[in-house]
């Protein structure tokens, strides 16, 4: 048996705020939602991300001739538990897998740190033992080579084991059992999760007459072992993961009206901003002028075109790019728009245009 069920106001994009966007921090804005799905979707994410999310971290270090955690080294100026502490600061990216490696193997790297006489004079009278030295040349990307780990006062010829592993979340030392640790390696807390700070707010937004549908924002901030980008994308993989299981309960399959058929007032509140001149936006003589070589008039014909063609247009640069789609973005417009839904394609939205803007002029004679 088929239901149906009324149309879900649903967002036809996810903006990505480029002005406030680093490589660890982003601002996503996604609209319009049903009053109260903003809390819903916001906050199923803001979980996963802080939670569920994978990334490599080192599981635990052994120092030649260094039995346990609470000793001093000689040659170090740090002790082994400061070490420790430090070594939870590195910061590694994926793995650089084989076809045929196991993303999950727990990973041992090992390094032989020949510290010279000439390397301590050279730092005067110590050198700093950063992660770059310790992860150099192995199957990891490092995020913050210049990490401190330790400082060694005296030359010394010493081994140095760290495993690393993929994991999420928080896992403390006695949780780590992927690996069987020799006598005198010492196995650490660590923390795998990549994102550091998630935040999101719900804003009023407006469709059609109505204002109360949500905005939802996220702010997403990690710790560089994973962008912004690649955090909501797994964040999102991961809930239509766990939603998948309850398909087996369905009994009644519901039918959404998707609002195919756009009704008069949606229609005419679209055509009023695509039948809008080029030139009564406000836009740079530079740009102006690039889309009138381009035969381009009206609204509606720039944001049927898709964002690599506008680049092929002559004269036509990024900064012209950017600036179009900062007023496009005023206007709730976008370049590449799917406009099917008011029958209005690429081909036809001349003639759209012209005839919305014939039946105003009637009814205004009227």
């Amino acid at each position: 048996m088929t239901l149906k069920y009324g149309k879900f106001e649903m967002p036809e994009k996810i903006k990505l705020d480029e002005a406030s966007k680093t490589a660890t921090f982003a601002r996503f804005i996604v609209e319009p939602f049903e009053r109260g799905f903003g809390h819903t979707i916001g906050n199923a994410l803001r979980r996963i991300m802080l939670g569920s999310l994978e990334a490599p971290a080192i599981l635990s270090i052994r120092i030649e001739g260094v039995p346990h955690e609470y000793t001093a080294v000689e040659g170090l100026i740090q002790d082994m538990t400061h070490i420790v502490l430090n070594l939870k600061g590195a910061l590694l990216r994926k793995l650089a897998l084989g076809s045929d490696a196991d993303p999950r193997e727990v990973k041992l790297v090992t390094k032989m740190l020949d510290i010279t006489d000439e390397m301590i004079e050279k730092g005067g009278g110590s050198y700093k033992v950063t992660l770059k030295d310790l992860m150099a040349n192995t199957d990891y990307d490092i995020v913050n080579p210049e990490h401190h780990i330790f400082t060694v006062t005296k030359p010394m010829t010493k081994r140095v084991d760290l495993r690393v592993g993929m994991g999420r979340g928080y896992v403390p030392s006695e949780r780590n059992t992927d690996f069987e640790p020799q006598i005198d390696e010492i196995v650490m807390d660590t923390a795998f999760s990549p994102v550091r700070l998630v935040n999101y707010y719900i804003e009023n937004t407006r469709v059609g007459q109505d204002t109360d549908f949500d905005r939802l924002i996220l702010e997403v901030t990690t710790d560089g072992r994973i962008s912004p980008v690649e955090a909501l994308t797994f964040a999102a993989q991961i809930g239509i993961l766990h939603f998948q299981v309850f398909e087996g309960i369905t009994t009644e399959v519901i039918h959404f009206d998707k609002g195919e058929k756009a009704d008069n007032r949606d229609r005419e509140e679209i055509l009023q901003k695509l039948s809008l001149k080029i030139n009564e936006i406000e836009l740079s003589v530079r740009s102006t002028n690039c889309l009138a070589n381009a035969n381009i008039e009206t609204i509606g014909e720039l944001v049927v075109m898709p964002e690599y063609e506008m680049l092929r247009f002559r004269n036509f640069g990024k900064k012209s790019l950017t600036e179009i789609k900062q007023k496009l973005d005023e206007l709730g417009l976008f370049l590449g728009m799917d406009l099917s839904r008011y029958g209005i394609t690429r081909d036809n939205i001349k003639q759209v245009i012209q005839n919305y803007l014939q039946e105003r002029a009637g009814q205004v004679q009227v």
